[in-house]
């Protein structure tokens, strides 16, 4: 091997900030970020669960902690986050499936999507009023 070829660096692109240079990975990233939240509240619920496993008080504990100004505010964030978390989901799944004729023609992918989160918001909504 020469001299000069010893010189020689490879070129090694940058992976630094990849995510922010194309919208589509930064959605992309947004919408990996929002399962985070997602875990922490499976964490709460599991947390709540524990709770009541352990007694009436410790469980009434729990039910006063989830009222405080905090927790309220945690959960408000949360909502927004599972709504963009619902919705990039179910933006993506049109891509996963079959297609699926009606009359002959392709059903939009926005169809679907829109179709997904309202029943998925219709029945939360649902079981919310049942368990009030």
């Amino acid at each position: 091997m020469s001299a000069q070829m010893d010189k020689r660096r490879p070129y090694i692109r940058s992976m630094n900030s990849w995510w922010k240079r194309d919208p589509y990975f930064i959605r992309y990233m947004g919408m990996e970020a929002t399962s985070v939240l997602v875990a922490l509240y499976a964490a709460i619920l599991l947390v709540g669960l524990l709770r009541l496993s352990q007694s009436e008080a410790a469980y009434n504990g729990w039910l006063d902690a989830l009222k405080s100004g905090p927790s309220i505010a945690l959960h408000a964030v949360i909502l927004v986050v599972f709504l963009y978390h619902l919705w990039s989901w179910f933006k993506v799944m049109p891509k996963t499936m079959p297609m699926i004729f009606v009359d002959g023609k392709k059903l939009p992918a926005e169809t679907i999507t829109y179709t997904g989160v309202t029943v998925a918001v219709v029945v939360n909504v649902i079981v919310l009023i049942i368990l009030v």
